[in-house]
């Protein structure tokens, strides 16, 4: 199986960044086009990320745009990088591609997540994801802190979208029961599990303890599907996340979420388990 034809992970990057510049900017995709001489369409295909980009289009719009050097630079060498289908990234305290993931989060059409120690960000209440995340980088000041669960707060804002995407997180019976924070905290942030299983286009599964070895024991990873792109993987892993494109590369991930999938307690048995922990929780 070859690589897909669709557009990249960093040209979707650059679509979104080009669409972005020509709106702060209070121009219409009917301007840019009259300056470069082509169709309406497309540019606005070229920022929807319906097409492939091209170093020279590209570099055409940001000398019309009038967009300093540096990132005229930055952008046109992720299009050229472009055609390598996978993107790791090393970062710091916030991953830099963070801003990606959060847009297509919000372009998905589903998002299938699978976490094996931590409930997964898109359903971790303020507490609990502050607790994580001092716990997991014990040298941040409080403002840094701040600024990281607010972050990661503000990708929720998918759950109040029309039409919601369907969301289905699969985790292991390790992420309810550790005893990372406050029996208080994990007791809300049970609950707040709860909550998002009621909801029409939210699925939430547990695989259990007496599951055997799986390849969910592997790491986590989400998989995100949109209308009119092809599928992205995302994985996360101390100091480092990457997006996977490669076909080969999705259909392993694809495989593993099924084999995840087939150990995992159905939603009902699994919402049961979650209510037991809640039971068994006493203390501050």
């Amino acid at each position: 199986m070859g690589n897909r034809k669709g557009i990249s992970v960093r040209q979707r990057r650059v679509s979104a960044q080009l669409r972005m510049l020509r709106l702060e900017r209070g121009l219409t995709c009917k301007d840019v086009a009259d300056a470069l001489d082509c169709s309406e369409s497309k540019i606005s295909r070229m920022e929807t990320g319906v097409r492939g980009l091209y170093a020279d289009e590209v570099s055409a719009i940001l000398g019309f745009l009038k967009v300093p050097a540096q990132i005229r630079q930055e952008l046109v060498a992720l299009v050229r990088d472009g055609e390598e289908r996978n993107w790791h990234e090393i970062h710091g305290k916030l991953p830099p591609n963070w801003k990606e993931l959060m847009q297509f989060e919000t372009d998905a059409v589903s998002i299938r997540n699978y976490e094996p120690l931590l409930f997964p960000g898109l359903a971790q209440v303020p507490d609990y994801s502050r607790a994580i995340i001092r716990g997991v980088h014990p040298r941040l000041t409080d403002a840094e802190i701040d600024a990281l669960v607010a972050t990661r707060m503000s990708r929720q804002v998918i759950f109040s979208r029309r039409p919601a995407p369907n969301i289905h997180f699969i985790v292991d019976e390790t992420v309810l029961t550790r005893p990372v924070c406050a029996a208080e905290i994990r007791r809300a942030q049970l609950r707040n599990l709860l909550s998002l299983s009621e909801r029409k286009s939210t699925v939430v599964q547990v695989v259990p303890f007496t599951a055997p070895a799986y390849p969910g024991l592997d790491g986590s990873f989400a998989i995100l599907d949109f209308d009119s792109a092809s599928p992205v993987t995302y994985m996360n892993s101390p100091g480092t996340s990457s997006f996977l494109e490669d076909d080969a590369e999705i259909e392993r991930v694809k495989l593993a979420w099924q084999d995840i999938h087939a150990v995992a307690l159905s939603p009902d048995e699994s919402m049961r388990l979650v209510a037991d922990i809640i039971g068994t929780l006493t203390g501050p």
